[in-house]
This record gives C-alpha cells, sequence and structure tokens, in this order.
C-alpha cells in the first residue's frame, strides 16, 4: 500500500483519536512499579528470626569442650548446645542487638565463648602477635644462619697453597722459585705437545 491512497485526517478526526488514546496502559505500569517498590522495601527490613540466630550463632563456640562453633555442633548428647541455643534464642527474641546478645555469652562464658575475637582494644594483640612472632622468628633464624656462616668463615684458615711438582729439570726448579709461579707446568709448551 502507498501512502497516496491515505487521505489526511481532518483535524477534527485527529482530536477524537487522540481522546480514544487511554493513558490508563501507563497509569496501571506505573502503578505496578510503585507497588513492587513498596514491596520490596518493606521485605528488606523484615529479619527471619532463625536467620538471626544462625548469624550469631555461628560467632559463637559450644562450651562442652568440642571446640566447634555453637550453630554446627555435632557432639551425640551435648549437654551445653542445647543450652546456650536456648539462651541466644531467648536473648534475640527479647530484642536485643547482637552485640549485646554476645556480651551476654562474655559475661557468662568468658572470652573464649567467642570463635574469634573482637576487634578492638587487646583484642588486636590476639590477631597481631602470632604473626609478628612469626615474622620476627624467620629473620631471627635467617641472622643466626648468617652469623654462624661469617664467624666459621673467619675461624677456618685459609687454604695452603698447593705445593709445586717437582721436575726433572733443575733450571726450571731454579725459575718456579725466583719468579713463584705455580702453574709453569701447565703453560709449558712441551707439556702440550705431548698431550
Amino acid at each position: 500500500m502507498s501512502n497516496t491512497n491515505r487521505l489526511p485526517l481532518s483535524s477534527k478526526a485527529q482530536s477524537s483519536e487522540l481522546l480514544n488514546t487511554h493513558p490508563a496502559p501507563v497509569f496501571k505500569r506505573f502503578l505496578h512499579v510503585l507497588a513492587i517498590c513498596l514491596f520490596a522495601i518493606t521485605m528488606l527490613g523484615a529479619e527471619d528470626s532463625t536467620t538471626r540466630l544462625d548469624k550469631v550463632g555461628h560467632k559463637l563456640v559450644c562450651q562442652c569442650g568440642c571446640g566447634q562453633i555453637l550453630m554446627e555442633c555435632n557432639h551425640v548428647g551435648c549437654p551445653v548446645s542445647p543450652v546456650m541455643i536456648d539462651e541466644l534464642r531467648t536473648q534475640l527474641a527479647s530484642g536485643v542487638n547482637e552485640k549485646t546478645a554476645l556480651d551476654f555469652f562474655i559475661n557468662k562464658y568468658g572470652p573464649i565463648a567467642l570463635a574469634a575475637p573482637i576487634r578492638g582494644g587487646f583484642d588486636n594483640v590476639a590477631w597481631i602477635v602470632p604473626f609478628a612472632v612469626f615474622t620476627l622468628a624467620i629473620f631471627g633464624v635467617a641472622f643466626l644462619i648468617r652469623y654462624w656462616k661469617r664467624r666459621h668463615d673467619l675461624l677456618v684458615p685459609a687454604a695452603a697453597a698447593p705445593a709445586p711438582l717437582p721436575s726433572a729439570d733443575p733450571m726450571q726448579d731454579r725459575i718456579r722459585r725466583d719468579t713463584d709461579y705455580d702453574n709453569w707446568s701447565d703453560s709449558d709448551p712441551r707439556d702440550r705437545s705431548d698431550k
């Protein structure tokens, strides 16, 4: 079809066609996007209590002596982990934040109840000192080996020069003594001809 078959619309027809196009699809789309955004924002604040329990429980160590993370203690018949989990559940149900719940366990069981030391204050020493001692030990051993090597090199006398080989020619012996040339026989052309 060509454009010549189409007749231009009159201004009255154009205005009625504009009235027939409703802004409803655009408005509906806007309402859908707004509803999704509101739903997403409300769900961001909703935290499952079991997720919070699991998160805080993984920062604690079971105190039965097994040395495992509280939420993963697989010690059969463990008398301590159910009690600690119930205490944690009670703490979190009362609405306290994570730090307050951890402080409760620190006060009750001591700092060994934490799976990792809290950063800050003296606890930084618990993270830094082992690495510092290991590094200093490596440098100390390297220094000690170097010191022993230098001391050994100073104590060991220099190896004496090998005695010259006696030759059958007395003149060569005299020349060798006068010039202190130790490798005289190596440069002797007569020796090369024999080889």
